[in-house]
């Protein structure tokens, strides 16, 4: 436990927690920090001035990040017929219909991501208990529901990325990994900001992005100046 807390400490200096940094340098300390001996992945976190407890504002929505998120992602398609075979020609990893749903109330979800063809919820509906909780539901507002298959799965597999906002107004995302260079997190960091803003709710008052912050998976979070994500 020593040694964890000195590798923390260490990781820490240098970032004072009360300064916002330009975006440029925060990815800088970001990286410089990500000493872990895996690929870290790097994380945007965005505090909103919205209660999702309100319907008329409620965030969520999905961005396709210009250079993926350097993660294999494993997608599961509920289709039939031409669509099923359309899945598996785009790379979907597992796709089925009732026997598929028969797995995954079983308990085993060997995926990440879960696309279905619109004829296909009334069954899919059935596993709301199971992939509810595991923000994988498919939905029609994140284009998780659709008959356009080929596209769905294929940008889910090139860096599509779900969010939604939490209880208390924040929003978090996967933007990347610290083997990035700085230039692609920023462009991913940059996109995901917007896509959030765009899907700035109708009931949203006054200041809508409150905090930015992004990290690394074992390193500390870094503060971001609001303009320099979002110019």
């Amino acid at each position: 436990m020593a040694k964890l807390a000195k590798r923390v400490q260490k990781t820490r200096e240098g970032v004072d927690p009360n300064k916002m940094y330009g975006l440029t340098e925060a990815i800088s300390m970001v990286k410089e920090r990500a000493v872990a001996k895996f690929d870290e992945t790097v994380e945007i976190a965005m505090n909103l001035g919205v209660d999702p407890r309100h319907a008329d504002q409620m965030v969520r929505g999905v961005v396709n990040l210009p250079n993926g998120t350097g993660r294999t992602v494993r997608v599961a398609v509920f289709a039939r017929g031409a669509k099923a075979d359309e899945a598996k020609a785009a790379g979907a990893d597992i796709v089925g219909a009732e026997d598929l749903v028969e797995i995954v109330q079983g308990g085993k979800i060997d995926f990440d991501r879960c696309i279905a063809t619109p004829d296909m919820m009334p069954l899919v509906g059935r596993l709301g208990k199971v992939l509810g909780p595991r923000g994988m539901m498919p939905n029609p507002k994140v284009g998780t529901v659709t008959m356009d298959v080929k596209s769905a799965v294929e940008a889910s597999k090139g860096g599509a990325v779900e969010f939604r906002v939490e209880k208390a107004g924040i929003i978090h995302g996967a933007v990347g990994k610290a083997s990035f260079d700085a230039k692609k997190l920023e462009e991913n960091i940059k996109a995901f900001a917007d896509a959030v803003i765009k899907a700035k709710p109708a009931g949203a008052k006054g200041n809508y992005v409150k905090k930015v912050a992004i990290s690394s998976t074992m390193g500390p979070g870094v503060k971001v100046e609001i303009s320099s994500v979002t110019a």
